[in-house]
């Protein structure tokens, strides 16, 4: 019955929660089976029902469809009908100037499309055409086009993701989503079903999305979208529905427009005066036709043409190919650029830089560890995802490693081997924070990570070297001071268990937590953003940095790099949420950070 209703409705699938899920519920909703697959028959109904699983984008443009475009705007007809005329007036001087103006024109935008189209029809034979499945029990590899909901796929290292997959297995499995969040560190991903309906796409751990890269590990998942149902093919559609035509064809489209009704509107005016006057009707009209041979400016659209290809000329020179020429007038009319702000405008080179415990600030732990460091130690430590390869490397978020690096390895390893990590509940960025569980001797220990606004509401102490002190407001005092440094605070609370909890809840495990500490990281910026800023605000662009950074960290990095004037605006992600259109339309004259 499953199995029947997964074929009969396509787009109800497509809008399912998958991720908050688990794998067996999303298996039996499907009708699929983790280890037999679909049957070649199921499959076969199900493509027909879905289709294909490709992202239908317009047609490949064969060479005359391209040379007719070029000679389709308003300007070059009213040329080529002003040409028509001056040779049907014995004018053949001014006829073949024109025609030569009008060739030269449509040879050069032709040959710069023909290239850029025979550029992108080579990426798109680039593409992965073939995926692992299960079908009836048997690994089979099939073109991508073919996958349908419902089938088992395989996923390793190296493999571009060919439709959207519920995981049902991993081993340290992580892919790389830029394509779609934008955030360019790899994602490590999991089984579990998230609770939150409207997690963004970036939290979605149990997903894997079509078009993104498997970077490291390997896993196993079911189908639940394809084609244009994929997060990917919804981008795609959007973008269908872009407005095609740049600012400089617009204007150059009603100044053709304008300009030909005014000519022909003159040339009637005086074609009509000279023969009331008593002018031969002929000689009054070839005066008229010469007129509007005349006012026209034949160069302009070869003008135009010669100038956008010698900018898509210099951007070939700098490794950026234009598909169109007007492409390059489109660059021009940028006036905002967004940019993330860690590993573009920094280093992504994060170090603690400063130590919070018990109200003492210090810039390193102290030797040896006692209460509360070694506990701030620990947490720092122990919940964390980063690792140590067999050459010592840190491996992992760079705000993990960073902390890791603060704690000598000695230290690390000990802990992990005392402290078993049990479970955790992942970070994401509605709760922005992290939980562990962990084994302490028949207890079990919870070390919480997170952004300050995000944990200390959930502490009701902290720890003190003599046992635990009630908290106190100097606390978000430091916090403040270390934000406007520019530093990146995180906060570490911790809470002993009896047990560990039979289903991780993080509203129940997250509260009555103890405040252990504070970290404070620096992310150094570009030695080169500065003057990038700097070359964006004398072109007339406005630069705005978007991060999930402190508010007070992040206008310190702004300020630094000249992004944020001493006295401009920040925005949060709350203050965000609230705006409605008509005010974010307003907010985003202002606000740059």
């Amino acid at each position: 019955m499953a199995a029947r209703r997964a074929a009969r409705e396509p787009a109800a699938h497509a809008e399912r929660l998958w991720h908050t899920l688990h794998g067996d519920a999303v298996l039996r909703e499907l009708g699929s089976h983790a280890t037999q697959g679909l049957s070649q028959t199921e499959a076969e109904a199900r493509l027909a029902a879905h289709g294909r699983n490709v992202l239908e984008g317009r047609r490949e443009r064969r060479w005359p469809a391209m040379l007719a475009a070029q000679l389709t705007d308003f300007m070059i007809v009213v040329l080529l009908i002003a040409a028509g005329v001056a040779a049907l007036l014995g004018e053949a001087g001014d006829a073949a100037v024109i025609v030569v103006i009008v060739v030269l024109n449509a040879v050069i935008g032709f040959v710069q499309e023909f290239r850029a189209e025979r550029a992108m029809a080579a990426l798109r034979r680039l593409a992965p055409q073939h995926a692992r499945v299960i079908r009836g029990g048997e690994p089979r590899v099939l073109e991508a086009a073919e996958l349908v909901p419902g089938d088992i796929v395989w996923l390793e290292a190296g493999d571009v993701v060919p439709a959207d997959v519920r995981l049902i297995e991993t081993a340290r499995l992580q892919t790389e989503e830029a394509a779609l969040t934008g955030e360019s560190l790899p994602v490590e991903k999991t089984i579990e079903p998230l609770g939150e309906h409207d997690a963004p796409l970036g939290d979605r751990r149990g997903m894997a999305y079509k078009g993104t890269l498997i970077t490291h590990g390997r896993g196993r998942g079911v189908v639940v979208a394809t084609g244009l149902r994929t997060e990917l093919g919804r981008i795609a559609t959007l973008l269908t529905g872009a407005e095609s035509r740049t600012p400089l064809q617009r204007r150059l489209a009603q100044f053709g427009y304008r300009l030909a009704l005014a000519v022909l509107a003159i040339c009637a005016v005086l074609f009509i005066v000279g023969w009331s006057h008593g002018e031969p009707a002929i000689t009054m009209f070839l005066t008229a036709v010469s007129l509007a041979v005349a006012a026209i400016p034949e160069s302009l659209p070869a003008v135009v043409t010669i100038a956008l290809a010698l900018g898509a000329a210099r951007m070939v020179r700098k490794s950026a190919l234009m598909r169109r020429l007007p492409a390059v007038e489109t660059l021009g009319s940028v006036t905002f650029i967004c940019s993330d702000k860690t590993g573009t405008l920094t280093e992504n080179r994060m170090r603690v830089v400063t130590f919070c415990a018990d109200g003492d600030c210090r810039d390193g732990l102290p030797s040896p560890l006692t209460p509360p460091w070694h506990e701030l130690a620990l947490a720092m430590a122990l919940c964390n995802d980063a690792r140590r390869n067999g050459d010592g490397q840190l491996l992992g978020d760079p705000t993990e490693t960073a902390l890791l690096a603060a704690i000598a390895p000695a230290d690390v390893s000990a802990w992990t081997a005392a402290h078993p990590r049990l479970a955790e509940v992942p970070f994401d960025s509605r709760r922005a924070r992290m939980s562990t569980l962990h084994r302490d001797g028949d207890d079990v220990l919870l070390l919480v990570k997170g952004a300050p606004e995000s944990v200390l509401p959930l502490c009701t102490r902290r720890l003190a070297p003599a046992g635990t002190a009630p908290l106190s407001g100097d606390t978000e005092r430091t916090v403040h001071a270390l934000a406007a440094q520019g530093q990146r605070v995180l906060a570490f609370a911790i809470r002993h268990l009896p047990a560990l909890p039979e289903r991780l809840n993080a509203d129940t495990l997250e509260q009555d937590l103890v405040l252990v500490g504070l970290a404070g990281l620096m992310d150094p910026p570009r030695a080169e953003a500065a003057d990038a800023v700097a070359s964006c605000k004398a072109a007339g662009i406005t630069p705005v940095m978007i991060t999930g950074d402190h508010a007070a960290t992040a206008r310190a990095v702004a300020t630094r790099l000249g992004i944020l004037a001493a006295d401009g605006q920040v925005l949060t992600g709350p203050e965000l949420a609230r705006l409605s259109a008509a005010e974010l339309a307003a907010a985003v004259a202002r606000v740059c950070v």
